[in-house]
């Protein structure tokens, strides 16, 4: 059995695959969406089992990413050092900045649990890389930008 924080880790995990998916593809957020859900959620792929995920925080993230992605996207970039617009950012690095940033303007989650929970994501994504530290750095930023009363 699953345990509650661990179906919302992997509904962050799987939120972040499922926009780089959109931006990489013509698929709607519905498609990409439905895919995820029926196909992803708590399949096994070469004897692994994927994890189960928190659907309703899923959909959350997916639908709050794409309707602020413009303000999201604006505080990535402040977040980030002149020299790196979004646009030259990692896709992957893209996609979990933007459901981050859904997360921080637009849900209740404390602003430590986002960062925590979306550097975890970047250790999945990176293993042996330094972007779990430059992802804890951006979040850093952008939580205080959101949410600044949490400080």
């Amino acid at each position: 059995m699953t345990d509650k924080r661990q179906m919302k880790s992997a509904a962050r995990l799987y939120a972040v695959q499922a926009l780089f998916q959109m931006e990489h593809s013509a698929q709607t957020i519905d498609a990409v969406r439905q895919e995820f859900e029926d196909h992803r959620f708590g399949a096994t792929y070469d004897g692994d089992e994927m994890a189960e995920g928190n659907v309703n925080l899923f959909r959350d993230l997916l639908e709050n990413a794409v309707e602020a992605q413009g303000p999201i996207d604006q505080m990535t970039d402040r977040a980030l050092v002149a020299k790196w617009p979004l646009k030259r950012i990692d896709p992957t690095l893209r996609a979990l900045f933007r459901a981050a940033g859904a997360e921080l303007l637009r849900m209740d989650t404390p602003p430590k649990v986002v960062i925590n929970e979306y550097v975890d994501v970047a250790k999945a994504f990176f293993p042996d890389g330094r972007e779990p530290k430059f992802v804890n750095a951006v979040l850093d930023h952008m939580a205080r930008e959101a949410k600044p009363e949490a400080f």
